[in-house]
Formats: C-alpha cells, structure tokens, sequence
C-alpha cells in the first residue's frame, strides 16, 4: 500500500459569515462544501449550532462547530473562510 492511498479523503469547506452578534452571543452565515450548501446559526453562548437543510448535515454540523469554536474571535460578517474535512463529501 503507497503513502498516497493510506490518506483520509479531504474536502474544503467554504464559509461566509452573514450576521455577527456579540450582545445577542450569535454568528451566522453559509457553508459550502462540493454540492453541498448549508446555512448554519451559532449561538456560541449556549454552545448550540442549527444547520439547515438537512440534507448532508451530520457530515457537515461537527467539522464546522469546531472550526467555528477555534475561530469565532477572528470571524467578521462578510469574511470568507474555509477548512478542510476528513471526507470526501
């Protein structure tokens, strides 16, 4: 077995942040990743994360939490970002 096949499969996620919120403790935006797109709300206060629709979301809700976790103090409304996921969505 090559190096090469031993590798995760690797997709890059997109996000736009759309409404940012301190007061209200809340960030939301889209996610994109392939075909996929979703629209997501962190209310980071509560530790609760929506995504919308439903289809793909279990690949997409655990990924994006933690990206947003790590980044939320860097994220500003209208700012594109993206992470790489460990599956080939």
């Amino acid at each position: 077995m090559t190096q090469k096949s031993k590798q995760l499969p690797e997709t890059t996620a997109h996000v736009r942040i759309t409404h940012q919120s301190w007061p209200q403790g809340k960030i939301e935006g889209e996610v994109r990743a392939n075909e996929f797109s979703w629209q997501f709300k962190w209310r980071f206060r509560q530790g609760q994360l929506t995504v919308e629709p439903s289809l793909g979301r279990a690949l997409i809700q655990e990924p994006l939490g933690r990206f947003l976790e790590r980044f939320d103090y860097q994220l500003e409304p209208g700012g594109d970002y993206s992470f790489t996921i460990r599956a080939q969505l």
